[in-house]
């Protein structure tokens, strides 16, 4: 079976706490991906909103304009600061996700920026799948109040190690999306996520292990820390699985930096082990893959 990853990887995952001033949270990253590279991570996660608060009341004050690309500073801070952190830090960094404003359809996104370690975006994901839940007398929220659906899966070729699938929080409860990154030889799928109190202790980690072992890759979930100042609490427990979901690292819900040594050998030995990419039978049903962009 052909490599997946082309060599060792140590990837970090970094647990913030955004408040209401996006200057002091972009410094914040900043600090927290300079530790992170400066114990040896070569790619660094951040968490989903981590430039503004969580919550969907919160989006049309922090978007930012990305597109035409590249932003001028004024329309987009946070796609220039991640540009230089991730120069400044010679890792891949994928910047979490930020509110994201289209001006010429006026609608907006929650968008995850990938940068290379020269500071170039190489990749970019709008979350596709919108989370809208009701469950009685503990949670409502209804980000289509405010957000529209991004149009496309994606996948991310980091030119130094392979490829990674990138989706944002709700996406995960979506198998198809990681199988298809996953049959496009994604090494690890990466979801920044700000799961609550109420779906995090039921499913946070079960999803993350669930994605991991269907496809047999890496899984890396990267969470908020918990504010209880904040009008939504983040389930926080960022965590990194194995091949076999295996958990290879996890925190609890305070800021943290986690890491995690990712090889080819562990994600060939799994599948040796346990042939499911042989033993397919698209005879009895669809190749979600075949096809998709």
């Amino acid at each position: 079976m052909a490599s997946l990853l082309k060599k060792p990887l140590k990837l970090a995952l970094v647990q913030l706490a955004s408040g209401a001033d996006k200057a002091v949270n972009l410094a914040h990253a900043r600090s927290k991906v300079l530790e992170a590279a400066k114990a040896g991570a070569s790619l660094i996660v951040l968490p989903e909103c981590f430039n503004s608060p969580y919550g969907t009341q919160f989006f049309p004050k922090y978007a930012e304009t990305l597109l035409p690309s590249p932003p001028t500073k004024e329309q987009s801070p946070s796609y220039h600061a991640l540009s230089a952190i991730a120069a400044e830090a010679k890792a891949y960094l994928v910047g979490g996700s930020i509110p994201e404003l289209e001006p010429t359809t006026n609608k907006y996104y929650n968008t995850s920026l990938v940068f290379s370690p020269s500071g170039a975006l190489i990749g970019t994901h709008r979350k596709t799948h919108l989370f809208d839940i009701d469950i009685p007398g503990k949670i409502t929220f209804k980000e289509s109040e405010v957000l529209s659906p991004g149009n496309q899966l994606t996948v991310v070729d980091l030119p130094d190690y392979g490829k990674i699938g990138l989706a944002i929080c709700y996406d995960i409860r979506f198998p198809e999306a990681a199988m298809i990154a996953a049959r496009k030889g994604a090494f690890l799928l990466v979801y920044p996520g700000a799961f609550n109190t109420t779906t995090g202790p039921l499913h946070w980690s079960l999803l993350a292990r669930g994605r991991a072992v269907d496809n047999q890759v890496y899984t890396a979930l990267c969470s908020p820390a918990r504010d209880l100042e904040a009008s939504y609490h983040a389930w926080g427990h960022s965590l990194i699985v194995d091949p076999s979901a295996k958990v290879l690292a996890e925190t609890e819900e305070k800021e943290d930096i986690i890491y995690a040594d990712l090889d080819d050998e562990t994600i060939q030995s799994t599948r040796k082990g346990i042939p499911i990419y042989t033993q397919r039978r698209f005879d009895l049903y669809p190749d979600v893959s075949a096809g998709s962009q």
